[in-house]
């Protein structure tokens, strides 16, 4: 499995700023940094492992993005073109991405994992912007620039933003007004 050290000292390789953060508290899943680091969801990422049934057969897909916007299931299965996805087993998680389920990392990801990034963290990339990971381990968490990370996991971009399937005001000619 891997950990924080071994993220530390790949950052260190590839000369990134990079912070290790000793963490309060025991962290058991992504969703928990903010709470336990006091930042914003929308600067703390997750990597959420789904299991994607294709034509070709059923594969595991990482989705990089905030802990305030995960993305929904029917619109990744939407634009996989997948008959069906749903959240991968721990055991799934941990052989894939060679973390702990619900600790991992964006980085040192498998090349073989297809590795999907939100286009809206992309959204503000000032200099000053920190964002915070887990590392795989439950005591730790990385915390570097916003360009720095986003440079570094190499991903495919795309739009996870929700959509809604008519706008709000839209009244079909076959629907009646609801009446009491």
């Amino acid at each position: 499995m891997k950990d924080a050290l071994a993220i530390h000292r790949w950052l260190l390789a590839h000369q990134v700023h990079h912070e290790i953060v000793r963490l309060p508290r025991v962290l058991t899943c992504a969703a928990e940094l903010p709470e336990v680091i006091r930042a914003a969801p929308a600067d703390c990422l997750e990597v959420s492992v789904y299991e994607v049934d294709t034509r070709i057969g059923i594969e595991p897909v990482a989705v990089v993005a905030s802990v305030a916007a995960p993305p929904a299931l029917g619109l990744l299965g939407g634009l996989l073109g997948a008959r069906k996805v749903r959240p991968a087993s721990a055991f799934l998680v941990n052989a894939a991405t060679e973390y702990a389920a619900g600790l991992v990392c964006p980085l040192l990801l498998p090349e073989n994992l297809t590795l999907l990034i939100d286009e809206r963290l992309f959204d503000d990339m000032s200099a000053d912007r920190l964002l915070h990971t887990p590392t795989g381990e439950r005591r730790t968490a990385l915390s570097l620039r916003a360009p720095d990370l986003l440079a570094l996991v190499p991903g495919k971009r795309l739009d996870l933003a929700p959509r809604s399937r008519l706008p709000i005001s839209h009244t079909s000619p076959h629907t009646r007004p609801l009446t009491r």
